[in-house]
């Protein structure tokens, strides 16, 4: 997790006056939410190539998605091509 010493105050009495959440709860979720973004792209192409297939769908449909998803993140994970993709998640 990210030290919460280090969330930008200006963000954290923005959430504040937003949210009604108190100061410390603030910084609580936005380094939580920080935390969620910074994932190494290796770890979440595996970690959603798993519960996609959970739910019942296969690498062609996966593999559309997971590009989606990658090219849509706050900070935008390279372009991978489905033999990226696939070299992730099985080696």
């Amino acid at each position: 997790m990210i030290d919460a010493v280090s969330v930008d105050p200006r963000l954290v009495r923005h959430v504040v006056a937003t949210t009604g959440l108190g100061p410390s709860e603030a910084a609580r979720v936005i380094d939580d939410v920080l935390a969620f973004h910074q994932e190494p792209v290796d770890a979440y192409v595996r970690r959603r190539h798993t519960e996609l297939q959970q739910r019942g769908l296969k690498n062609p449909a996966i593999f559309a998605t997971l590009s989606d998803e990658l090219a849509a993140r706050p900070f935008a994970a390279p372009d991978l091509s489905e033999r990226q993709l696939r070299r992730i998640i099985y080696g």
